[in-house]
Order: structure tokens, then C-alpha cells, then sequence
């Protein structure tokens, strides 16, 4: 079984890829600031609620992302988290 350190590692490695994938696009397209900031911002909300949820406490709802807006996601998003949904 895997040990809860390994899986803290895990995640970890995860986002750092995330961050890694992020960075390259932003270094090669013309993205504004405050867009990049956001984004980074609600990854680590996303990272700290993984791990507060891996340690069993209770997650702190203030730190949340900011509010949704009513807008549609861009096909490539809807079609990442189909794939995470149906895996």
C-alpha cells in the first residue's frame, strides 16, 4: 500500500509539472499578467486543499478560488475534465 508520504510527493510532483506546463505556454504566448497570477493563485488553493485533505482536516472554504462567472470553458478544458471523469 502506498505510504500517505509518497502520495504528499505525488501531488507535489504534480503540480511543479502543472506549474512547468504553465510556464512554458506563457513564455511562448503573449498572456496577460493578472490572467497567469489567477491561475496560479487558484492552483495553489487546489494544492493546499489536496493536501489539508490528505492530512483529514477540515478544508478552510475562505481560501477558495474566486467566484465562478457564468461563462462556458474552452473546448480543451472541457475536454481534459471529461477525461478526468470518465478515467
Amino acid at each position: 500500500m502506498i505510504e500517505k508520504t509518497e502520495v504528499r510527493e505525488l501531488i507535489l510532483d504534480l503540480f511543479e509539472e502543472e506549474a512547468l506546463a504553465i510556464g512554458g505556454l506563457v513564455a511562448v504566448h503573449d498572456v496577460e499578467d493578472d490572467l497567469v497570477w489567477r491561475l496560479m493563485r487558484t492552483l495553489d488553493v487546489i494544492r493546499g486543499r489536496a493536501l489539508r485533505r490528505l492530512d483529514d482536516k477540515v478544508l478552510d472554504d475562505e481560501a477558495g478560488p474566486p467566484p465562478r462567472t457564468a461563462v462556458k470553458p474552452h473546448p480543451a478544458i472541457e475536454n481534459f475534465l471529461l477525461s478526468l471523469r470518465t478515467a
